[in-house]
């Protein structure tokens, strides 16, 4: 964080010294006492002069969702997809996780893999290995 002194906020400001002191005495402007100074913190004294004050930039992720349809698979077959798409989930950090749901009138699994993307596309190459002929 960027600290400033009295005299630098002052000059800031267009203000006197004497007046700024006056601001971080009476508790109007806030500031840190080191020894015999004080110091200003960047962002007190932008919310102080009614200037917007910067966030933080977050930092950038990314999360896919993907659906994950299998038509004509019987019940053996979903119980042994389902059983080894969450061993593989299992040894994984966090990040990922699927969900499985099977129609049995219509024969069809399907797989929601929601996380980061490359976690998730890991879990997606396990389903493709699993279902090619």
């Amino acid at each position: 964080m960027e600290y400033y002194t009295v005299e630098q906020a002052a000059g800031l400001l267009g203000l006197h010294v004497k007046t700024v002191r006056a601001y971080v005495r009476d508790g109007r402007l806030p500031a840190v006492r080191v020894g015999r100074r004080y110091r200003i913190a960047k962002d007190d004294l932008a919310a102080f002069a009614g200037l917007p004050v910067p966030e933080e930039p977050r930092p950038r992720r990314a999360e896919v969702s993907a659906v994950v349809q299998l038509d004509g698979v019987g019940r053996a077959e979903t119980d042994r997809l389902t059983t080894t798409v969450t061993g593989a989930l299992s040894g994984r950090p966090s990040g990922v996780r699927a969900q499985f749901s099977y129609d049995e009138e219509r024969a069809r699994l399907t797989i929601v893999v929601l996380g980061e993307l490359e976690p998730a596309a890991q879990v997606l190459r396990v389903v493709d290995a699993l279902v090619r002929p």
